[in-house]
């Protein structure tokens, strides 16, 4: 492991030399990863891109992208677009990326089954906003907004996430 990658374990994730409070999926951590099983899976994960709300915060990185109005997530293995990003209208079964609430006013993209994604094998793995300290997600990384900010900002092209 190097020190530029985000590393999450049991006291929570450590990323250039500080230790940030997280959260994991609600159903732990897994080496199994199936559509719907809110696991966060184990492993090392490449970090791929950035989406955040230009509505809502400047650009955190001159390589994040905006998330649009129509902007959505396929989560249907029926899908021919699974687990990529798609717009509305959407006939399939999706994630709004614009949410109302804050939660992916800031989303890091990690490669988790993309972009050749195995059907059932589960959906995108993000790096969000948590909901309140120690809640869990779906199976994504929750950090607090600051830190995730701060993250944000110093991400490279040789950033990874590991699960441990």
């Amino acid at each position: 492991m190097k020190s530029s990658d985000l590393v999450i374990g049991p006291t929570g994730l450590r990323f250039l030399g500080r230790r940030f409070s997280c959260t994991i999926g609600s159903g732990g951590v897994t080496h199994r990863k199936r559509e719907g099983d809110g696991a966060t899976p184990r492993g090392v994960h490449r970090i791929v891109g950035m989406l955040y709300r230009p509505d809502r915060m400047a650009r955190p990185a001159d390589w994040a992208l905006p998330i649009r109005p129509r902007d959505l997530w396929s989560d249907d293995i029926n899908d021919p677009d699974y687990n990529m990003m798609v717009r509305a209208p959407h006939g399939f079964s999706h994630e709004v990326l614009r949410r109302a609430d804050p939660l992916y006013d800031l989303v890091i993209l990690t490669d988790w089954n993309w972009p050749y994604a195995v059907k059932g094998r589960g959906s995108a793995i993000f790096i969000h906003r948590w909901r309140k300290p120690g809640h869990p997600t779906t199976g994504c990384v929750g950090l607090d907004p600051l830190a995730l900010r701060w993250i944000a900002r110093r991400i490279r092209y040789d950033t990874r996430l590991v699960v441990l």
